[in-house]
């Protein structure tokens, strides 16, 4: 596993980080129905919740994660990210990458290749082992939990519904017709 930086550390260095969320100008909210989610409505920090319904994701005709128990994290602005219990998911065919990219939230992520067989997906797969929880958010429920792209898998259902990525290809969030924008990720909203 590559070295994860100091949780003390971190959680200085985000702290301005942090401070300076929250969008100076808010677009046009698309409305919502019944059932529906306005990502607008969603907290920052961030929250988890459990996933709607069963979840799972494919990748060169392998089901690679399968679970009734995965968790989402929301945030205000982006598709709902899911993550899936290490149990549920095929980690025989995850590689391990170097290197971590830090979240202000939640801490240090690691990221993994997708292999099978042949066909590789570079850093289709990613996974918080040890989440800062300075702010009581319970981000340790996800602790070694995998998170997957969209658009780097074949594949990704909630329930009978496959999602779309999240515009952009930085976020890995879950795009589902329960959820409305607009969704942060295209050009010109990244301080959303």
């Amino acid at each position: 596993m590559p070295q994860l930086p100091n949780k003390d550390s971190l959680i200085a260095k985000f702290a301005s980080a942090r401070s300076k969320w929250g969008a100076t100008e808010k677009p046009v909210r698309e409305p919502i129905g019944p059932g529906e989610e306005s990502v607008w409505d969603y907290p920052r920090p961030p929250e988890i919740r459990p996933a709607p319904a069963r979840s799972h994701v494919e990748f060169a005709g392998q089901v690679i994660a399968d679970s009734k128990a995965a968790l989402r994290v929301v945030e205000t602005a982006g598709a709902p990210v899911y993550y899936f219990p290490p149990e549920d998911v095929n980690v025989s065919l995850l590689v391990e990458r170097e290197g971590v990219s830090l979240c202000e939230w939640k801490g240090a992520a690691v990221y993994y290749d997708l292999v099978v067989g042949d066909q590789r997906s570079l850093e289709a797969a990613f996974a918080y082992p040890d989440p800062v929880d300075d702010l009581g958010q319970g981000y340790g429920r996800i602790a070694g939990f995998f998170g997957f792209y969209p658009s780097r898998v074949d594949g990704c259902w909630v329930g009978p519904e496959r999602v779309r990525p999240q515009p952009g290809g930085f976020y890995a969030g879950w795009v589902t017709d329960m959820i409305k924008g607009p969704i942060k990720g295209a050009p010109g909203t990244g301080h959303w």
